[in-house]
């Protein structure tokens, strides 16, 4: 007999046909029961909560997210009720079916819950017990009372009362005064419970003003007026300033410097210029204001900050006055725009600004900014561009701010949120998103549209985006941001995705966001990607320490190095695109990482290039988006003991080898225009980045070059007679000594005849003999073309000694290149072997072969890497054809090289692959390659007629070859059948990129991209996806490698199992996995996991059903 009551009955027959007929009536009108449990709930860490008694059943809570929402509207939680377990925490509830009837749960905000006991919880208190609500400090008598030990030892006690301001962290708006005294410092974790129900959020650390974290009462004893509260979110430096007042709104970011008083001086040594300000108040009814006015002038340097304009309160900014105000400024340069805003605090805020003047004592210039607008609400601040000849020199912008929330439950956010947008002019300063075109704001999964208007910034690059934190429920998961410009009709896109909660995540509620797919990066990308191509080596300098980063063999960090510190060089090895991992040069099996946001020296660790207009780069974690490599005033890691004030992810990068003998360069003065010689001899700096602005490297000495024209052989660049043009012939006025401008990454060409002088650039481009004066005109920023070879000291560099002329071997290659056909193969000297004067190089060592390739009727413009597998160890990857890769592997031509190879034994296998591939859509036939031993000319065969590609039906991007001896492979090729199982729930499916990598007795597969046609397949939910890998025979094998690499948590996969089928032998392994990826382990996200086969090897195949 079934139990599901909807289906079965057990009831007595009557007799008469008319009760029969009703009984059979009802029985088809009756649908399935409703099943409905009855639930207490309970607040996390809170004995006192009575528990809310609620029915639960399908009608009432279609989805466990409505749950959650009506939960958060009873529980008396800061963030709302995100997290629902068993009492004990050691089950999370995550859908309704988990609930069981008569049960009770603990609701919390984060995801470890305070337990508390049932059984007081649920004793209804009498009424003389709720009279009175336990206040936090007899609370803390209770803690205090309850921590002391056997022997009534407690934490030191403030015995003498103290007065104490305490900020909320990252907000100086929101500060509290107390008085330390017997009864709220009873012990340091009731002080924090006082903290907490005072400023009304979750208080978990105390941190000094300038970000050292106080541990103890003895250390707030120690504190010197004012302390800063903070959540589980790292200290976020602000002005705390205990004497000041208002401020207006300021995100982590931002770097806007406050000055307290309107006639106080500048902290800057620049702060040479004043500049009296005239400011209007119309004549309106209430046109005055009660708030405190500020104002910020930006210039072609530097802006001046928000500089508060302070005076005998009530008296200023009043309806018909006029008021003067003179302030020292740092030098800005030349002014372009102004921003005047209000604090919008006191009984009437709203102001009605007519006119600004401005007059600046040092130049005698002035400036009028007609505003006649009222600043009030979502109005403030107001930008006013400078005029001229009564025309605005910068038109004034509304952007239009997409603003999307994220699909996550609970994404959305009542806080108040603020942005604040940078762009090539400047930025808008901190703005509240005030009014949306729709009714409630940031709720899930919407987007909102808001106005901010701004002189015209230009492109942008970045935002700061961010909320104070305060309201119920305000952690907030953004999902992006757009802006719209409508006067160039261009949209900047910000990606996110991740919370800004101070109990999610890394406890941030401020995110700097760099723009993404727009034209600006690609430009900016186009002109630099040049510096991170494989096998460049890099140094990175700090503008703020005046240091390179170094990286030490212990994998500690620091931006302290100098120039010539071996830790400070690394190796460039291309992911994908702006993708690189950094590796030590010094030290290969290190390479820069950030792990849970520090950086350290790791293994294999790829970082994302951001490049910013200012030429600098930010280095950001692959894995997890908004890590970015980042350093303290003192050249460290941030953290709690160093403190997190004045920080620095801005990076200048320089390239080792750029003035190397026989180097082909563009001098490069900006983005997009290069130093170029003309027909006439002359030179300008405005040519185009063309073959027709190559410049040779002759190198004469240490830091001394010449610089002959690639277009015009014997064209030097010269200065003489007070002339700097093409026209020289390479006597001692075309020698030029490089001086590195570090802060920069340019270089200024000085003249070795004539000291001091420099070439330099007048305003129409053309160059002239000038002097340094501090000014941009004598910067270069060079650019290789390809690199040449560091050439002895003391040699000569004259012209006709070189071999061969670029312009034959570099621009056309297809003339230069004599095809071989198969039948007469010969093996002349290679490069590499053949001394820069011209002389045999000295015995071959042990460890250097020759590689040779033949390729088919397809060639390609590619690099080739290269594994080598022996019996004891293996080689690679070594990149082919990185310095010349135009003239190599052209169809029906045999390309040499000389590598060195480590003893790894017995050779019996090579890989190669197409790396870095430029056009997606070529091909490579490759028809064989040798490997000859230098020393004991042995040769090993590697015949072949394989096609690589990456997106070409049938065809990979990689092979492997076995050594060919007497006609058979030592090793015979197998082809792996491989099914990966996705588990069968909820979110378990994903479409980012999953590799896989082999193991057996012989070595390995290589890491393999498992894909369809070249493009990265979706594992979905309860489905099992079928790949074949093809590898020189493995023997038994012994693990796999799995690989995913999905930075969303939404993207996370959940593998069952992999199945590795080998045909040939009839065997089967299976590796079960029964894990997410990526995974967190002792705080450290994984994206990688080695499996090994369970139980027995199958000889007989089981079927696979349901395979994609």
């Amino acid at each position: 007999m079934s139990e599901t009551p909807s289906t079965s009955y057990s009831v007595n027959q009557p007799n008469s046909s008319e009760s029969e007929q009703s009984l059979i009536m009802r029985h088809f009108n009756v649908t399935e029961p409703v099943v409905a449990k009855r639930i207490c709930f309970y607040k996390s860490g809170d004995p006192q909560f009575n528990g809310i008694n609620m029915v639960i059943n399908n009608r009432s809570y279609k989805t466990f997210d409505a749950l959650l929402d009506s939960l958060s509207k009873r529980v008396p939680l800061p963030f709302g009720v995100r997290n629902i377990s068993t009492p004990k925490g050691r089950h999370s509830i995550t859908n309704l079916e988990d609930l069981e009837d008569g049960k009770s749960y603990i609701c919390s905000h984060q995801k470890k819950i305070k337990p508390i006991n049932l059984e007081q919880a649920s004793k209804k208190p009498l009424p003389w017990q709720i009279s009175r609500p336990v206040s936090a400090r007899r609370r803390a008598v209770q803690l205090a009372r309850g921590n002391e030990d056997g022997f009534g030892h407690q934490e030191s006690k403030i015995t003498t009362p103290k007065k104490m301001l305490v900020f909320r962290n990252g907000d100086v708006r929101l500060r509290r005064t107390i008085v330390l005294g017997k009864k709220n410092t009873q012990t340091f974790e009731a002080f924090l419970d006082y903290m907490s129900e005072l400023m009304q959020y979750p208080v978990v650390k105390l941190y000094t003003t300038d970000g050292r974290k106080v541990p103890s009462l003895q250390a707030l004893k120690l504190c010197s007026g004012a302390v800063v509260a903070a959540g589980r979110e790292p200290f976020k430096p602000s002005n705390y300033d205990s004497l000041g007042y208002s401020r207006p709104a300021k995100l982590l970011g931002i770097a806007n410097r406050v000055y307290p008083k309107a006639n106080a001086k500048s902290e800057s040594e620049n702060s040479n210029v004043s500049n009296p300000k005239f400011i209007l108040t119309s004549d309106m009814p209430s046109a005055g204001t009660s708030s405190k006015v500020y104002i910020t002038l930006y210039g072609d340097r530097s802006s001046s900050g928000p500089i508060f304009l302070d005076g005998e309160e009530g008296k200023l900014f009043q309806r018909g006055n006029e008021d003067i105000f003179t302030v020292n400024t740092r030098n800005i340069g030349h002014l372009y725009k102004i921003r005047i805003g209000h604090t919008n605090t006191g009984n009437s805020p709203a102001w009605h600004c007519e006119e600004v003047q401005l007059l600046n004592l040092f130049s005698g210039e002035q400036f009028s900014f007609p505003a006649h607008r009222w600043l009030a609400d979502g109005e403030i601040p107001m930008e006013l561009p400078v005029l001229h000849q009564g025309q605005p020199i910068l038109p004034v912008t509304v952007y239009e701010v997409h603003v999307t929330t994220g699909e996550l439950w609970n994404a959305g956010t009542e806080a108040d949120v603020y942005i604040s947008v940078y762009g090539e002019r400047g930025d808008t300063g901190s703005r509240q998103l005030l009014r949306s075109q729709k009714s409630k704001k940031f709720l899930k999964g919407e987007t909102d549209i808001f106005a901010v208007e701004a002189v015209h910034l230009g492109h942008l690059y970045k935002i700061v985006i961010g909320h104070n934190g305060l309201g119920s429920g305000n952690g907030w998961f953004l999902d992006k941001v757009v802006i719209k410009d409508p006067t160039t009709d261009l949209d900047y896109t910000f990606l996110c995705r991740r919370w800004l909660d101070q109990g999610q995540d890394d406890g941030s509620i401020a995110r700097e966001l760099v723009v993404t797919d727009t034209q600006l990066h690609c430009n900016y990308w186009a002109a630099e990607k040049w510096k991170f191509q494989r096998g460049n080596t890099l140094q990175f300098y700090n503008r703020l320490t005046r240091g390179f980063i170094c990286l030490s063999p212990d994998s500690r960090v620091d931006a302290l190095g100098d120039k010539k510190n071996k830790y400070g060089i690394f190796d460039v090895n291309v992911k994908r695109r702006n993708i690189c991992v950094f590796s030590s040069h010094q030290i290969p099996r290190l390479a820069l990482a950030l792990v849970n946001g520090h950086v350290i020296g790791k293994v294999g660790n790829a970082l994302c290039v951001h490049l910013q207009p200012n030429g600098c780069a930010i280095l950001e974690s692959a894995r997890n988006p908004g890590h970015t490599v980042t350093f303290n005033l003192h050249g460290k890691v941030p953290d709690e003991t160093t403190g997190y004030a004045g920080l620095s992810n801005e990076l200048v990068v320089h390239v080792k080898g750029v003035f190397h003998h026989g180097a082909i360069i563009l001098l490069n003065t900006s983005f997009c225009q290069a130093l170029s010689l003309k027909p006439d001899g002359s030179c300008s700096g405005a040519g185009q980045q063309q073959p027709e602005s190559y410049w040779k490297v002759h190198k004469i000495g240490s830091g001394l070059c010449m610089f002959e024209s690639v277009r015009n052989p014997r064209m030097y660049l010269k200065i003489k007679d007070d002339q700097c043009n093409g026209t020289g012939t390479g006597d001692e006025y075309c020698h030029f000594r490089i001086e590195k401008n570090l802060e920069t990454g340019s270089v200024s060409l000085e003249s070795v005849q004539h000291k001091g002088i420099y070439v330099g650039l007048l305003p129409d481009g053309q160059t002239k003999p000038v002097i340094n004066t501090g000014e941009r005109n004598i910067f270069f920023y060079p650019q290789v073309i390809k690199f040449g070879r560091e050439k002895p000291m003391g040699t000569s560099a004259a012209p006709n000694q070189e071999k061969k002329d670029f312009s034959e071997s570099q621009l056309q290659p297809a003339k230069a290149q004599k095809p071989i056909s198969q039948s007469s193969l010969t093996f002349p000297p290679s490069k590499e072997m053949r001394n820069p004067q011209g002389g045999e190089c000295p015995l071959p060592s042990d460890d250097e072969w020759r590689v040779s390739m033949l390729t088919g009727n397809a060639g390609t413009e590619a690099n080739i890497a290269l594994w080598i597998y022996g019996d004891t160890g293996v080689a690679g990857p070594i990149t082919l054809g990185k310095d010349s890769r135009k003239q190599l592997f052209l169809p029906r031509q045999e390309d040499e090289f000389q590598v060195k190879i480590k003893n790894i034994g017995n050779i019996y296998k090579i890989r190669i692959e197409l790396d870095g591939l430029e056009n997606e859509h070529s091909e490579w036939n490759l028809q064989w390659v040798t490997l000859q031993h230098l020393k004991s000319k042995r040769m090993l065969n590697f015949p072949t007629n394989t096609w690589l590609s990456k997106n070409r039906d049938n065809r990979e991007s990689l092979c492997e070859l076995p050594v060919v001896e007497a006609g058979k492979p030592v090793y015979p090729i197998v082809m792996y059948h491989v099914y990966v199982y996705t588990g069968d729930f909820e979110q378990t499916d994903t479409d980012y990129a999953v590799y896989l990598c082999i193991y057996g007795d012989r070595g390995d597969s290589g890491l393999r991209l498992l894909h369809k046609t070249g493009i990265p397949v979706t594992f979905q939910r309860g489905m099992v996806n079928a790949f074949e890998v093809e590898a020189v025979s493995l023997g038994k094998l012994q693990k796999v490698l799995l690989r995913c690499e999905a930075n969303a948590k939404s993207q996370y996969w959940y593998c069952d199992k992999v199945i590795v089928r080998e045909a040939e032998n009839n065997l089967e392994y299976v590796f079960n996995c029964a894990r997410w990826l990526p995974f967190m382990s002792q705080g450290v996200i994984h994206s990688e996991i080695e499996l090994y086969p369970q139980g027995k090897v199958y000889s007989n195949f089981r079927e696979v059903r349901s395979v994609i």
